[in-house]
């Protein structure tokens, strides 16, 4: 949490972060009022009828990401990114304008062009908006950054919706309306002149009028890198369970819990406040970085407390108008704790997918691959629209029926993720491990290279040191790891996910075998882990290194990097006080740090001085 605080006291976050927040809220208070208005109004008064004219509106605001997308994530990476966010936000005063005047004269016809208008503006900022991050923001600062950003946008879009109810309600709803829509574009165009110059990524790229040839194109930038493709595709499943739920509440409210317009926005609060709140835990829990693991723990937690808002519908609807009874209410209240959590699950798992869309393509792809990212966004929202279309009116499912089937559809995504993408089950493991049975924290791993091969040296005190290694480095690691524990039943196969290379010291053809299958590993840049002691510690000391670390080095001379385990001495895991693991637990939820050295190079990396510095790493702390 100090990081995000110190984030939202800086320029280089700030004002971008209030520049956004503010255009998410200004588009919620435009278009909820423009739809309170619609719901209101006279038949004569409409251009068309309130029904179609509603449905109109909410494609109308979509298309825009279809259509210009692609475009503006070109202009994005061509030009320097805060003097373009000016130029959309004065775009956006310039719509507002209109805007206003179209609100008192209650033009209708022209505030449904300017909706239009207004998604188009949301369409050109997107790709910037996300693209900036990575400029401004340092490496371990990105998870901070993109979980304030989901936390702003959705209380924007909850306060955007709740602040559009109060002004529709006013005697000169359309006068209060046009002041404001108009009074927070300005707010957001002064806020933007404060975002730091942030410099163009290729200002050789050439922009062309081709909406299909561009879109074409900047969707198959998107698929070139599988996991960034999948990471659009989560983004996209979260859009379309929100939307889903989100275009049901009124109704839901009124046929199944309480027919009160309060009860509406508690739904939507909750779900808006969970969402901010998951994104924030998310940040926390994966200690400021990008960590996959985390991404199903989100997905389970959809899938859990969707199939819960499900079974804690009541069977008849509350019938009372009191606020504080309606919040208290014992069949109302459990729907709002399961509704609450399923945001904070969602909150937990978009923030992941964000940062790493943002922090793995090259620089001059990351604008285009977020328009990407908003194109399938905007397909998956009008998808949910078509399926809620079909399942409530074709098929003629209850609301809670719908919800119970969007429950079972993320269960069904949760496991293609399992099984699809086996890095998020190691993850996945490795994390639960690593946040059940240690409290584990972990200094300057920085120094583990972010790409090309390395290799670490670690001391060896029990048989989950790998698991913790694993679970503290935010890059997968090939560990060398003797035969007969590679081959326990119970972890065999996480131990073949990971691609442990086994080793067999009393067979001379699997330690050729191994030496070759290292040296290929660090020949295509992975990382690679020795516990150059060969055996668990006996009494909680550093052993001799073995030379086989020597050998590695003169076949593959990378950097190496020292590190160590403290605090894991005397767990039920280590030969402290008899066998490990054949033995009662004497303590649970250890303290356990991680700590890493600065790289060596490979020609003074002997065994005595790698010895050395870890032992130096390690301190007094067994």
């Amino acid at each position: 949490m100090a990081k995000q605080a110190k984030l939202l006291t800086q320029r280089r976050f700030l004002p971008y972060f209030l520049t956004q927040s503010l255009g998410a809220f200004n588009d919620n208070i435009f278009k909820n009022t423009l739809l309170l208005f619609v719901a209101f109004a006279s038949v004569d008064s409409l251009p068309i009828s309130s029904n179609l004219f509603i449905n109109l509106a909410a494609g109308l605001f979509i298309l825009p990401f279809f259509l210009f997308s692609a475009f503006a994530g070109v202009l994005a990476d061509k030009y320097e990114k805060s003097a373009f966010i000016r130029k959309v936000k004065l775009a956006e005063i310039i719509i507002m304008l209109f805007g206003a005047i179209a609100f008192v004269l209650k033009d209708f016809t022209l505030l449904l062009i300017l909706l239009f208008l207004m998604g188009t503006q949301s369409a050109f900022f997107g790709p910037v908006k996300y693209a900036l991050l990575p400029q401004q923001l340092k490496e371990d600062e990105l998870v901070s950054g993109n979980a304030l950003v989901e936390t702003g946008t959705f209380l924007a879009i909850l306060f955007g919706t709740i602040g559009a109810g109060i002004i529709a309600s006013q005697e000169n709803a359309q006068y209060i309306a046009a002041g404001a829509v108009l009074l927070f574009a300005v707010l957001g165009y002064l806020s933007s002149r404060f975002i730091p110059y942030a410099k163009a990524i290729d200002p050789t790229l050439s922009f062309r009028w081709r909406p299909i040839q561009q879109t074409r194109n900047t969707i198959s930038i998107a698929q070139k890198d599988s996991s960034v493709f999948l990471a659009i595709m989560g983004i996209s499943w979260f859009w379309f369970l929100g939307a889903s739920y989100l275009t049901q509440f009124p109704n839901y409210t009124h046929h199944f819990l309480n027919d009160n317009a309060i009860t509406v926005s508690v739904l939507l609060a909750l779900f808006s406040v969970g969402i901010a709140v998951g994104s924030l835990a998310c940040d926390v829990l994966s200690k400021h970085r990008v960590e996959l693991g985390i991404i199903p723990l989100g997905s389970l937690g959809i899938t859990i407390f969707g199939f819960n808002l499900f079974l804690a519908t009541p069977a008849n609807p509350i019938h009372t108008s009191d606020f504080f009874e309606i919040l208290t209410h014992p069949d109302l209240f459990s729907v709002f704790v399961n509704l609450f959590f399923l945001g904070v699950s969602g909150g937990i798992f978009i923030v992941p997918l964000y940062t790493l869309i943002q922090k793995r393509p090259q620089a001059k792809h990351r604008s285009q691959i977020i328009a990407a990212n908003n194109i399938y966004n905007a397909i998956f929202m009008v998808t949910s629209a078509i399926l809620g279309i079909i399942c409530l009116s074709v098929i003629e499912l209850s609301i809670p029926q719908f919800f119970l089937l969007l429950a079972i559809l993320n269960g069904i995504v949760t496991l293609f993720l399992f099984f699809r993408v086996p890095i998020f089950i190691i993850r996945f493991v490795l994390w639960v491990l690593t946040h059940t049975g240690y409290r584990v924290s972990h200094q300057h791993l920085h120094h583990i290279p972010d790409e090309g091969g390395a290799l670490l040296v670690c001391n060896h005190i029990t048989y989950m040191d790998a698991f913790i290694i694993s679970g503290a480095c935010p890059r997968p690691i090939r560990f060398v790891m003797e035969e007969e524990y590679a081959e326990l039943p119970l972890i065999k196969y996480f131990f073949k996910l990971t691609k442990v290379i086994p080793i067999n010291a009393t067979k001379s053809s699997s330690i050729r075998r191994a030496f070759m299958e290292v040296e290929n590993a660090l020949t295509n840049g992975e990382i690679v882990l020795i516990f150059p002691e060969g055996v668990l510690t006996r009494d909680g000391e550093i052993g001799p290194f073995l030379r086989g670390m020597d050998i590695i080095l003169k076949r593959s001379p990378v950097p190496v990097i020292p590190m160590a385990l403290r605090g894991l001495w005397g767990s039920f895991f280590s030969r402290h006080g008899g066998k490990a693991i054949l033995k009662r637990p004497s303590r649970c939820w250890s303290k356990v740090e991680v700590v890493a050295g600065e790289p060596v190079l490979p020609q003074d990396a002997t065994s005595k001085l790698m010895r050395e510095k870890v032992a130096q790493l390690r301190g007094d702390w067994q």
